[in-house]
């Protein structure tokens, strides 16, 4: 375990000014930041003043001439809050059309744009794509030669602007927020409508899907607007969507009194994400059916077991389906990281900096790679790559994807692999830590042998990075209290939640408590009025703290404020540890 103090920290300033500027927060901006209004929110002509209004004419003219929609739902929390934002604002405009003009259309896999569905978007009279498809030219091409027009509100970036489709994307334009997802810039878009087209105000009525699209696509909180848009949506009077406010409900304990962005990260978005890669196409039709306002009470039969005969209502039966997908979707994930073990043992994989499985088609969903990815990167703390042969125009490759392991200290795994020279990889496509990558079938062995190089001084276990540094005497109990009393509200995506190290801390077993329910929770009682709390604990780490007079550990944590029958205490979590010294007897 490794360590490293991002700032000396400055006594002038509170605890939460410090971390936030370690964060990168201006610190004359943090005021601001910490309290921000409808101010930070950008102007929509941002995207292009011409091209809001091209857009806007268009689906309006469209929707009065009652001409055909087609709306492919992209696969992703992003994407099925963007194309359900869209038709329940449409809705709103004018129902009848929503319902017998509009067609949304599921992907059969994780695929992205308008390649796997172009057949069925020629039979229409617009297309709209929603966080996805600024880079499919041909399509647009093809599309627009048929006579049928292209509307993409997206955020990838792509190396040109379409010349036969409107594009309205963050990053091919001048709009501020490069941390902005589909959802934002499809809210953004129904802004301009409301205020230019139709002369309504029915937009901010669906903040919370805009506050779960940015969560599900981690969007950097860095980012104002951002971080004001998902506070904002997921304050209890704009939690109305049905399935959100369901799925809330269902995990109500785990996420406490409000949802927050890492709340929503861990227990709202991984259902639609286990719907994307392990839902058949009735069950992903079934979650976005349970995203629509005027879809999700809707009475159906009931599928529910011993209940044959009975109703009831559709987010219902959506918030049940969502659980038991995402319960299948962990047995395969469980599966896979069996055969994946049983590798790294047999091929010696932990010789080398990087651990590169090559799959024949099968072995593994392509849905469950990049999650499959990230426990193996988590587990074996060095970066994975899962990729699966392909054959595609003639050419044999390896394709599939990749995690960066970020704890090493390796800012893009995504960089390096685009630094080993040409004709090693085909492409890296995504985030500097998880992304697509392909390797030609002949450029593997010089693969491994590049990236060992490159990666020959990483360190392969956990660097943390701390905003506190104390030693056993120095505890700080009012930046324990102050951290803790913000809860999870102001930690995500770059603005992490803050570490602090404390070293050469002597832990007697007389100050040891250890509680045996479902898993151990270990609760060190220290003379400084701090309690340290290590859940999950082994039954090696029991013993350890139990059978030892005197452990002395350096410890990694989190700070949390506890409240229990009108007593505040401070604590800290324990995330990491190493034994400095160990006295088994005390004389």
């Amino acid at each position: 375990m490794k360590y490293k103090l991002i700032n000396k920290p400055n006594n002038t300033l509170t605890a939460i000014e410090q971390i936030l500027v370690n964060r990168g927060i201006p610190l004359e901006e943090i005021p601001n930041y910490l309290n921000p209004t409808d101010d930070v929110i950008n102007d929509y002509f941002s995207f292009g003043e011409k091209k809001m209004k091209v857009a806007g004419e268009l689906l309006k003219a469209v929707i009065d001439e009652k001409m055909s929609i087609f709306l492919p739902v992209d696969c992703d929390m992003d994407g099925y809050t963007s194309a359900a934002l869209f038709l329940n604002y449409l809705y709103d405009q004018n129902p009848d059309y929503t319902l017998n003009y509009i067609t949304w259309w599921h992907h059969e896999g994780k695929q992205h744009g308008l390649q796997d569905c172009i057949e069925e978007a020629k039979q229409y009279d617009l297309v709209i794509c929603l966080d996805a498809a600024s880079n499919d030219y041909e399509e647009h091409r093809i599309l627009r030669e048929m006579g049928t027009p292209v509307i993409c509100c997206d955020h990838h970036e792509a190396e040109k602007v379409s010349d036969d489709a409107i594009i309205i994307n963050n990053q091919l334009s001048n709009y501020p927020n490069k941390a902005f997802s589909g959802v934002g810039v499809t809210w953004q878009f129904c802004r301009y409508l409301d205020d230019n087209v139709f002369h309504s105000n029915y937009a901010n009525k669906y903040l919370d899907l805009v506050a779960s699209g940015l969560c599900g696509d981690m969007m950097s909180l860095k980012s104002i607007e951002t971080k004001y848009l998902i506070h904002k949506g997921f304050k209890d009077e704009n939690l109305k969507n049905p399935f959100l406010y369901y799925m809330a409900q269902k995990n109500a304990y785990s996420l406490g009194d409000h949802i927050t962005p890492m709340g929503a990260a861990f227990y709202i978005v991984p259902f639609v994400n286990a719907i994307v890669r392990s839902g058949t196409k009735e069950e992903k039709d079934l979650i976005f059916r349970s995203m629509l306002s005027y879809e999700a009470f809707k009475i159906i039969p009931s599928t529910k077991r011993g209940c044959k005969g009975q109703t009831e209502k559709l987010v219902e039966q959506a918030i049940r389906t969502a659980v038991n997908v995402k319960a299948r979707q962990t047995r395969e994930q469980d599966k896979a990281v069996e055969l994946l073990e049983k590798r790294i043992q047999s091929n010696n994989m932990m010789d080398h900096s990087v651990l590169l499985f090559l799959l024949n088609q099968g072995e593994i969903a392509s849905g469950l790679a990049g999650l499959v990815a990230n426990k193996m990167m988590a587990k074996y703390q060095r970066p994975c790559c899962i990729l699966t042969l392909t054959e595609k125009d003639g050419k044999t490759s390896f394709s599939g994807s990749a995690r960066g392991y970020s704890k090493s200290g390796v800012e893009s795994f995504k960089d390096i692999c685009e630094s080993l020279g040409e004709g090693v990889i085909e492409y890296a496509q995504g985030h500097a830590n998880a992304f697509g990558l392909s390797l030609p079938i002949d450029s593997i062995d010089t693969f491994i042998e590049k990236s060992d190089k490159a990666l020959a001084t990483v360190e392969t276990e956990p660097l943390y990075y701390v905003d506190f540094e104390w030693g056993p005497n120095h505890i700080d109990k009012q930046i324990i209290l102050e951290i803790g009393s913000v809860g999870q509200d102001l930690w995500g995506q770059e603005i992490d939640e803050p570490y602090v190290a404390i070293t050469n801390l002597a832990v007697n077993k007389n100050q040891v408590s250890i509680f045996r329910k479902k898993d151990n929770t270990i609760k060190i009682t220290t003379g400084t009025g701090v309690d340290l709390m290590l859940f999950k604990a082994t039954e090696a780490q029991c013993e350890l703290f139990s059978n030892n007079e005197v452990v002395i550990i350096t410890l990694i944590g989190r700070c949390n404020k506890n409240e229990w029958m009108g007593r505040v205490t401070p604590q800290i979590f324990i995330e990491d540890y190493q034994v400095e010294t160990i006295k088994k007897y005390d004389f």
